[in-house]
Formats: C-alpha cells, structure tokens, sequence
C-alpha cells in the first residue's frame, strides 16, 4: 500500500527519523524500560526475597510461582478490559503505578505473606501494562515511522532488563537491604 502511494526510500528515512524525535515514542520507550526492569527484577531476586524469610527451597519455588500464575490471569483480564474500553493510556499507567507500589514493598515486607503479597502486585503491574502500551504506537505512527518507534521502544527496554536486577544487586552489596534496589527499579 505504501509503494502504491509513492512512498520513497527518502519520505521512510524522513518518517524514521520523524519518529525517533516523537516524545510519545520516547516516553513509551521510558516506560517500557521500566516494566522490564521490574519483571526481570521480579524473576531473578523474588526467590531471593523469600528465602531471606526461612523457607527451604522447594517452598520457596512454590511460593515464587504465585505471583507469575496470578499474573498471567490478571495479565490477560487487564488486556481485554483495555480492548473492551477502547482505552489504553489508563490501562498502561494504571500498572506500571501497581508495580512500583509492588516493587517498593517488597523491600520493606517482613512476613512471608507481605513478600508474596507485594510481588503479586508487583508481577501485575509489570505484566497488565504491556498489553495496552504496545497498543499505543499504532494510534499515532504507521509504516516506517511505526517500525522505527516499535524498534527505539523494543531496544531501549531491553536495557531496563540488565540495568534493574543490577541496580538492585549493587544496592544489596552496597547496604545488606533489597529495600533501595526495589525502591529504585519501582521508580523506573
């Protein structure tokens, strides 16, 4: 359809560039950075952050799936409540505001059912958000210009999934606490 209009190699050029420019992608990119950190935070220090309560390993195990099982459900209801409301700026901030909430209280939890309590929120929030955020480049951004920004959003989170467990391994080695690498990766 593009060729059939006339798009040339330069106009795509111009829209690519167009795109990396658009603070809307930019702010998408942001926030995406932040739900990887905090869902590869989640999978690599949750059991960690149960453990530290006395359960042995296989409770720990068990324990850690809940958050990912509950997740997966609120994950798919979160979406189609999105597609059913038409809506999806709510849809996506309304998560990622969960998942700090999650993140943040995961470091100050003491009681194992906080802790499980805390990363179900967290796990949610990180999760439900994908759905409606991917969503939105499509409402304002077609043919290269949709491509660049789907790439910009897709390579600058990838960089959240290193920077956020990093974040809050230096913070543990740091201060003896998960509670300032939570908080932080929560801020992201």
């Amino acid at each position: 359809a593009e060729q059939a209009a006339g798009t040339t190699h330069r106009s795509n050029m111009e829209a690519a560039w167009a795109a990396l420019r658009d603070v809307r992608v930019l702010a998408l990119a942001l926030a995406y950075f932040g739900t990887s950190a905090g869902l590869y935070a989640i999978g690599l220090w949750a059991p960690l952050l149960i453990r530290q309560i006395g359960y042995s390993a296989l409770t720990v195990g068990w324990l850690n799936a809940l958050p990912g099982v509950v997740a997966v459900a609120a994950m798919v209801a979160w979406a189609r409540n999105s597609d059913r409301a038409q809506e999806r700026i709510l849809h996506s901030a309304i998560p990622c505001l969960a998942g700090c909430v999650g993140l943040v209280w995961a470091g100050y939890a003491h009681s194992a059912p906080a802790v499980i309590l805390a990363l179900v929120l967290a796990s949610f929030g990180v999760n439900a958000a994908k759905g409606p955020l991917w969503a939105l480049p499509s409402l304002f951004l077609s043919g290269a210009s949709a491509g660049t920004a789907i790439a910009v959003i897709n390579s600058l989170s990838n960089l959240g999934g290193f920077v956020g467990p990093e974040v809050i391994g230096w913070t543990k080695d740091r201060w003896g606490s998960y509670a300032g690498g939570l908080d932080a990766v929560g801020a992201m």
